[in-house]
């Protein structure tokens, strides 16, 4: 058959996950509790049926199975996080010896399987000791962030090639500082804006590190939730609305990463506010001398924004939407069960903005994806027919193809996710995966996706 989308040589065909909701094993072997751990036992029904991260896929004891059918589908890649309170029980100090052998056990279980592994050092999972001494706020949590990470970077490096600082950066300060959906569940424009910035200088002190520690070959970026932000209209009030959605939810991380600065309206906005975050003398120079060598884009909806209709309240706490409403547009594609829109070009949009705007910087799709809630309802004949989920890859693939076609730096695609994996306060509501995972048994099952996806990586296309 002759392939409409052939997409470019050696292109990276896989799928991303995370420790905290795949590893289960969250009391085992020695790992320290991290902030999921700890909220989950003090506040268990802000979970969705009060599942949390203790048991959720039991990747740390399965992972061999999960490996070989991640082969049997054509992954050539895959995207995985270290727990950092699983290596480093107290966030500093002494390592887990029990950690480091079943890192090292999946890395060479994907490498003797031809698969790359990509390591991500910090996905939403923060040491709980170290939280409590004050997380991101504090300058000494970046310095223990940092030795982390050459401490991974000295085990594993001989190994992994693909290493990513942060994966979406942004989601803590929104969730943890601003709207209380994850742990310290904080309502605080100022710490948050400290937050954002510790974090990128944590960023770039790794950055540094792992050039330092020369891993032959290696690469280091980090992994951004892009979601562009599109005006109502071209009316001058509802593009700067957008603009200003754009400073606060994209470029507050991506202009640092890869062009080594801030924007300067987002500095005059955070300054006029008195939101400015302390910062130490040199952070400047060190932020444009270690940024992005490759960029990872999460994308999963767009966001549609127009003038605000009501000024805010001057009592209640600054937030980023003080100036723009978010704006539905009519008739819009959505996934009903997440409550987001559908809009595969925003895919293109972000690539094209990349080359334009980013130094065409090398990038791939880190995370896209569906999720669907009662799968079972759409099984025939024992397998899930998730055709919804096999349209949603395909189209976004389709303008994906068209971004490389003219000239975007894009080298692969990894869905989120491999199999169903918990999600944080979602826990199993929403499932992603090519696999579907019986909780009760944890046996592992392909849907109809997991199929087509073996047959596109096989023909590099479709």
């Amino acid at each position: 058959m002759a392939l409409q989308y052939k997409f470019p040589e050696n292109f990276w065909w896989g799928s991303a996950t995370s420790a905290t909701q795949i590893e289960g094993a969250a009391n085992e072997d020695g790992k320290g509790k991290n902030i999921w751990d700890h909220w989950y036992e003090t506040e268990p029904n802000r979970f969705y049926e009060n599942i949390g991260p203790e048991t959720t896929s039991d990747f740390y004891h399965r992972y061999k199975e999960d490996i070989q059918l991640m082969k049997d589908i054509g992954h050539n890649t895959f995207r995985m996080s270290i727990s950092w309170a699983r290596l480093i029980p107290d966030g500093r100090g002494e390592l887990n010896p029990a950690a480091v052998s079943f890192y090292n056990n999946v890395i060479d279980e994907l490498i003797t399987n031809d698969i790359e592994p990509f390591v991500t050092l910090f996905h939403f999972d923060m040491p709980l000791e170290l939280q409590n001494q004050g997380g991101w706020e504090i300058r000494a949590v970046v310095d223990a962030y940092t030795e982390y990470a050459r401490e991974a970077f000295r085990l594993f490096g001989d190994r992994v090639k693909k290493w990513f600082t942060f994966n979406e950066p942004i989601v803590p300060v929104e969730g943890g500082y601003l709207y209380d959906f994850h742990y310290p569940n904080v309502v605080d424009a100022r710490r948050a804006a400290q937050v954002a910035y510790h974090t990128m200088i944590a960023h770039a002190k790794a950055v540094r590190a792992f050039h330092e520690s020369n891993v032959a070959d290696g690469k280091i970026g980090i992994i951004l939730n892009l979601t562009p932000s599109y005006p109502r209209s071209q009316n001058p009030a509802d593009l700067r609305a957008s603009r200003i959605a754009d400073l606060f939810f994209n470029r507050s991380f991506l202009d640092p990463a890869v062009l080594g600065e801030y924007p300067q309206e987002l500095i005059d906005i955070l300054n006029e506010h008195g939101l400015l975050p302390v910062t130490e003398r040199g952070d400047r120079e060190l932020l444009k001398a270690n940024t992005a060598d490759i960029l990872g884009v999460n994308y999963y909806q767009p966001r549609r924004v127009k003038a605000k209709e009501y000024l805010p309240n001057p009592y209640s706490p600054f937030m980023p939407d003080w100036f723009f409403d978010n704006y539905e547009m009519p008739g819009r594609k959505m996934n009903k069960y997440r409550g987001w829109e559908i809009y595969e070009k925003g895919i293109y949009d972000i690539m094209q903005n990349l080359k334009e705007n980013y130094g065409n910087i090398e990038s791939f799709v880190s995370e896209n994806g569906m999720g669907v809630q009662d799968e079972e309802r759409f099984v025939v004949d024992k397998e899930i027919q998730d055709d919804y989920r096999i349209d949603f890859i395909r189209e976004h693939l389709k303008w994906l193809h068209k971004a490389i076609e003219e000239g975007c730096n894009v080298k692969g695609y990894h869905l989120w996710s491999f199999m169903d994996n918990w999600s944080w306060m979602n826990a199993y509501k929403n499932r992603y995966g090519f696999f579907s995972v019986d909780l009760r048994t944890k046996q592992r099952t392909p849907k109809k996706s997991a199929h087509w996806i073996k047959e596109v990586s096989q023909n590099n296309g479709f």
